[in-house]
């Protein structure tokens, strides 16, 4: 298991070593993460090797949010002074990904020739 966290984090660190050093406007977990996804794809033996860290990484991901629990809590009179921006962004951009999704649903019904609600 050890050897296997060895492996997310030098993906990690392969990924953040290459957008710094290339400048790219990406995160480097995100290209580390996709670097994985291909040598897993590449090397399926890989991938199964890694499964087991990975699904017990997986099932106490509900960890990671303690720390933003934390953050909250702590600034909790600043959340309160900017709590109606906070529930103005929060609906607005809940209502705008309702309508962006209906909207490329629709678009990707006519594509493919299907009509919303039938088969």
């Amino acid at each position: 298991m050890i050897a296997n966290l060895a492996v997310f984090l030098s993906f990690q660190l392969a990924g953040e070593v290459i957008t710094r050093g290339a400048g790219l406007p990406l995160p480097g977990p995100v290209l580390g993460l996709a670097l994985l996804l291909l040598a897993c794809i590449a090397v399926p033996s890989f991938g199964k090797r890694l499964l087991p860290t990975a699904q017990g990484l997986l099932s106490h991901l509900s960890l990671l949010f303690v720390p933003a629990g934390v953050g909250v809590v702590a600034h909790i009179s600043t959340l309160g002074s900017a709590a109606p921006a906070l529930l103005a962004a929060l609906v607005g951009s809940t209502v705008l990904a309702l309508i962006a999704g209906a909207l490329v649903f629709v678009g990707l019904a006519r594509l493919t020739g299907s009509e919303a609600g039938h088969d």
